[in-house]
């Protein structure tokens, strides 16, 4: 049955008002830096709850919006993560990893401590959902990494542009999420975001962004 139709309602803007903007986004993204050092001041529990909002307005394949954000500021369970993150990222830089890859590494300094894992105060959570069960039977989520893909880039724009610092993380493989974390079979692990402040000593690699012209191409 087709969905009921309502008016788009975005309002007309000039030129020059959407290049401004355009610019005004470009300098606050440019802001944006993964954060490895955070504060452990506290995050309010609704501006959580409003950033996900956010980030569930992403369009998605079918409109099965096949997410699931689990918020974590439990300190027992923080730490229960970080500690099979942790093994994990040991198996990987000591077994898993080939050497390119670790050399690809080596400019941002990461290794398998993971602090940020207990010290920054909310652990976001974001699964993939590929079925659920809606009135007794199975429905398939449609390009659902592409649409989880989208929502977590607008939860990370989200809390930069709300001033808040974020990590993306993703030790490998993430399994042990799902069971620390008792989410269903049709849920899979796909992002692991803390946020929080970033911590009055943090510094980040002074690293570029490719240029407009390498990742952009007009037409043929």
């Amino acid at each position: 049955m087709p969905a009921r139709m309502i008016p788009f309602g975005l309002p007309q803007r000039t030129e020059s008002w959407m290049l401004g903007r355009a610019d005004a986004l470009l300098a606050e993204r440019r802001a944006r830096r993964s954060c490895r050092y955070f504060s452990d001041k506290p995050v309010p529990r609704e501006l959580i709850e409003r950033l996900v909002a956010v980030a569930n307005t992403a369009p998605s394949g079918a409109n099965c919006q096949p997410w699931r954000f689990v918020a974590v500021d439990d300190p027992e369970v923080k730490r229960e993560v970080r500690v099979a993150a942790e093994a994990e990222e040991r198996e990987s830089y000591e077994h898993r990893m080939p050497q390119p890859w670790l050399d690809a590494l080596e400019p941002i300094g990461t290794d398998a401590h993971k602090p940020f894992l207990e010290i920054a105060p909310w652990l976001v959570l974001i699964f993939r959902v590929d079925w659920e069960i809606v009135d007794g039977e199975k429905h398939k989520s449609y390009y659902p990494i592409e649409s989880v893909g989208l929502a977590a880039g607008l939860f990370l724009m989200a809390c930069h542009q709300s001033g808040l610092a974020t990590l993306t993380h993703t030790p490998s493989p993430m399994r042990f999420l799902r069971r620390i974390l008792n989410r269903p079979d049709n849920e899979k692990p796909f992002l692991l975001v803390p946020v929080g402040y970033p911590a009055d000593v943090c510094t980040v690699p002074d690293l570029p962004k490719k240029s407009v012209s390498e990742v952009l191409q007009w037409n043929r």
